[in-house]
């Protein structure tokens, strides 16, 4: 899989990002028939452009990704008319100095987007804000909220740290942002988790569990005992009282679904390497 070809719309093109769709999609099957729940397959298009996305669509896909913010809205503009699509925003969108009211705006920017379906990257009680006041009066449906967690203590990687217990939990960063979408950001809905391994976990998933997979499985439980405990919480969480993990990607998403993951987002296995900006 993976295309080293251009990204002109030519038949051979075509036929070989359908051929890597097709072929990621038996993967996905095959890891997930232990699976208890149905998990979802994101294609992450990044750089490609929109007819890639559409030819994918009109395979049946219909959960997409993108981490440029940029990228998701103008994607959606052009592809306005596939009435079924579902976009998920998984990137980071960066804080530099004096930039605070751009950054805002294409925040607002982003939540405009009808057919946005959730947001994997949040990590922080300030952008919970933003987004929620953001949301437009006409969305029907609260926004889905996965809190990124940064699993492989790498510092090149965003997220909030991890937690292995309850006591730990209780004063962490990552329980406060969780409780204050809960009780105040009406908007929004904590679903779960997401996080990036760590490459030298990825590259050994196929030979034993995935250790940033297993610290994030950690995660999720002590952080559902904690909610499950408050009862002003009941019902306003999760997917019937689970969080929903977001964890693989093109390397490691067979290794993702084997571990109970949720969402798995592929990228350079359906589309091919990203261009580079």
């Amino acid at each position: 899989m993976a295309s080293t070809t251009s990204d002109k719309a030519t038949p051979q093109r075509q036929a070989e990002l359908l051929q890597n769709l097709a072929e990621t999609k038996i993967c996905f099957a095959e890891a997930s028939k232990s699976l208890s729940h149905t998990p979802t397959l994101v294609a992450v298009s990044k750089t490609k452009p929109a007819w890639m996305t559409r030819a994918c669509y009109e395979e049946g896909q219909r959960d997409f990704g993108e981490n440029s913010d940029i990228d998701l809205v103008n994607k959606a503009k052009k592809l306005a008319d596939l009435d079924s699509l579902r976009w998920h925003f998984i990137g980071v969108m960066k804080k530099t100095e004096g930039d605070d009211l751009r950054r805002q705006a294409r925040m607002r920017e982003l939540t405009s987007v009808s057919n946005l379906h959730g947001i994997q990257s949040l990590t922080s009680i300030e952008d919970a804000d933003i987004y929620n006041n953001a949301i437009p009066a006409d969305r029907e449906a609260p926004l889905n909220m996965l809190l990124q967690v940064n699993t492989s203590g790498e510092v090149q990687k965003s997220g909030l740290q991890y937690v292995d217990t309850e006591t730990e939990a209780a004063d962490s960063p990552l329980f406060k942002l969780a409780c204050h979408i809960i009780e105040h950001c009406p908007k929004l809905h904590f679903q779960g988790l997401m996080t990036i391994g760590s490459q030298a976990e990825s590259l050994a998933s196929s030979e034993r569990p995935n250790q940033d997979f297993e610290t994030l499985k950690k995660t999720r439980d002590v952080l559902e005992g904690m909610l499950r405990s408050n009862p002003t919480f009941d019902g306003r969480w999760g997917d019937n009282g689970k969080l929903l993990l977001s964890m693989g990607m093109t390397a490691d998403f067979e290794a993702g679904l084997r571990a109970g993951s949720h969402i798995v987002r592929v990228g350079t296995g359906i589309f091919g390497a990203r261009r580079m900006k």
